[in-house]
């Protein structure tokens, strides 16, 4: 077994500082936009306000996720709470479909029975919901990219300030024509881009928790690539690809040599040379091989 170190702690204590610094910013928000639209009677204002809440589950999830990933592995955890950042992008993906379903409801009741929305109020609220929205995309750009969770909690933001731009644009309607409508109508377009967002979010973290290879990273690709790169192996096979988290690849594989007789000290150190390889071209984080004299198993194997 060989493993790499990707100064992945580091990565993760910058996300947790971006991540509270944009919850404070987030629950202020939500709430001055939750009090805005009961005063305005505006049903996009508050369906902004509830996109906000789940953008502040989702940031809460996202910091628990952090500091359990931060606890060390033991015997009975062996890949230490990694996956919680994964389980934690499930939930919020869920709960996110469970949100836009209730605010499609209220757009309906209350397409079918408008009521009138104070458009100046609604317009200044929602420009300081912007104003947020564009404070936590620059808070969050830097590290969207470390883990899968924070990557979630990065759209979350990106939506959220899409809406409050059809929020904006909703109240000036309303302000200039009083077709109060177009409430309703932009209360849909929060909902079809929250189940947008949720479904890339449940689709990506569903693979990481099924275990499935990562993208673009499947056992033929590897296999291929230690084949044309190492000509001692005769046999790359058994291989197994999957993910601990969006940004931690792990493979395990058996490997016959050619006839040529071998040390045991030069079969080790041609696996280490694999093994930095595949962390090299493809990512691997840590990767089991073992080495065999006959080939075992009933797998699928590339020569």
């Amino acid at each position: 077994m060989h493993s790499h170190d990707d100064g992945s702690h580091h990565g993760h204590n910058l996300s947790r500082r971006r991540l509270e610094l944009a919850l404070v910013v987030t629950l202020s928000v939500m709430s001055i936009e939750f009090a805005g639209g009961f005063i305005t009677n505006s049903l996009a204002l508050v369906s902004d306000a509830w996109h906000m809440f789940t953008h502040s589950v989702a940031l809460i999830f996202g910091l628990l996720a952090l500091v359990a990933a931060a606890r060390p592995p033991c015997p009975h955890k062996t890949f230490g709470f990694f996956r919680a950042e994964t389980l934690a992008a499930f939930v919020n993906g869920l709960f996110l479909l469970a949100i836009a379903g209730m605010i499609i409801y209220d757009s309906v009741q209350r397409a079918l029975h408008p009521s009138q929305v104070l458009g100046i109020e609604m317009l200044s609220v929602a420009f300081i919901g912007l104003a947020a929205n564009l404070a936590s995309i620059l808070l969050l750009r830097e590290t969207k990219d470390n883990d899968l969770n924070t990557k979630s909690v990065f759209y979350h933001v990106i939506v959220d300030a899409v809406s409050s731009v059809g929020v904006i644009a909703a109240a000036v309607i309303i302000i200039y024509t009083g077709i109060y409508q177009i409430d309703p109508i932009v209360s849909f377009g929060i909902s079809a881009a929250i189940i947008y967002w949720a479904w890339g979010i449940l689709r990506d973290s569903s693979k990481v928790l099924l275990e499935m290879a990562p993208k673009g990273l499947g056992a033929e690709t590897v296999t291929a690539g230690v084949m044309s790169r190492f000509p001692e192996v005769e046999v790359f096979y058994d291989v197994h690809v999957w993910s601990i988290t969006s940004k931690m690849a792990v493979l395990s594989a058996r490997l016959k040599l050619k006839k040529d007789a071998r040390s045991v000290a030069e079969q080790n150190n041609l696996v280490l040379k694999i093994s930095d390889y595949l962390h090299d071209t493809y990512g691997i984080a840590e990767s089991t091989l073992q080495v065999t004299q006959e080939l075992t198993g009933d797998c699928c194997m590339a020569r």
